[in-house]
């Protein structure tokens, strides 16, 4: 399809080149024309990346009941200058604040660390080990055993650090307590905290890992979750695709083209799985990740 074998640039440059001949917004032409799921692709692939995001979070906040797992997502796997993008189209397109809108559907220690990701500035760089060891102290502290009365500690660590900062706070963890950092969140954390702490920690040692997990267990339950699988393939379609595909095939022994490919054929041939999968979403999905930037 046209739309698939162009990046997000040349489909904006397509979508003003329409209304330039024609006069009329493009996106409106195709929703008119289309419906379902297979209407909600075509236009989140006509939606700039930046935008796009800030929608995902919008609709994740006003809808009915708010969709953690899309903010988890989002606010756990996007840069710095990615999230300070986000929060500054938010704004211009939905004449609201991001962070006081988290504000209004979250609370406690989850709320708090939802907000420390919003902050653009990130600490990193190499540390000193007497200043290294001092903070892993205070993480140990605060960590298993005693999530429960210091989470505030454990939220500004891992919250206020860069990806490479975090992996060296995680190896000399785990010399401390002699386990990995995500046992230790298990252990004493839960809800929506506890995911949203184990994804800062997975994005922190490899995003393409993260989103090559989601999309395996978005198309394992019964019945495919289609938004979660719709939003990944969108978003990382022209970032990281490749790298998803290649930790996908390592982590599940099986490539993502080929499970992609039985969710075709089983929502197609057969009444058994329960799917809102149209065919022709599946196979548009299908020649996204099959695409390479």
């Amino acid at each position: 399809m046209l739309l698939t074998s162009r990046s997000n640039d040349q489909r904006q440059q397509i979508k003003a080149a329409y209304k330039k001949a024609y006069g009329k917004d493009l996106v409106s032409a195709l929703k008119s024309e289309l419906g379902g799921l297979f209407e909600s692709l075509i236009v989140a692939l006509m939606t700039p990346p930046t935008l796009y995001d800030a929608s995902q979070l919008q609709k994740a906040l006003k809808g009915a009941g708010t969709d953690d797992d899309v903010l988890i997502e989002i606010l756990a796997s996007r840069t710095g200058e990615q999230i300070k993008d986000i929060t500054k189209v938010y704004k211009n397109e939905f004449s609201a604040k991001l962070e006081k809108d988290i504000c209004g559907d979250t609370s406690g220690h989850y709320q708090k660390l939802l907000v420390i990701l919003l902050q653009v500035e990130k600490r990193g760089g190499l540390l000193g080990s007497l200043f290294l060891s001092l903070l892993l102290q205070d993480l140990y502290a605060a960590g298993e055993g005693k999530f429960g009365t210091d989470e505030e500690t454990l939220i500004k660590i891992i919250g206020n650090r860069s990806a490479e900062h975090l992996r060296k706070v995680f190896d000399v963890y785990k010399k401390l307590a002699g386990s990995e950092i995500e046992d230790g969140i298990r252990g004493e954390t839960t809800g929506n905290l506890e995911d949203l702490l184990l994804a800062v920690v997975k994005c922190a040692r490899s995003v393409p890992d993260y989103f090559a997990e989601c999309l395996y267990k978005c198309m394992r339950r019964a019945g495919t979750d289609d938004s979660t699988l719709m939003r990944i393939m969108v978003s990382r379609s022209e970032v990281d695709m490749l790298d998803i595909r290649a930790s996908f095939q390592k982590k599940y022994g099986a490539s993502l083209h080929t499970t992609i490919q039985v969710l075709i054929y089983i929502s197609k041939y057969t009444d058994v799985y329960d799917t809102s999968v149209p065919e022709r979403a599946g196979h548009l999905i299908y020649r996204m990740q099959s695409r390479v930037p």
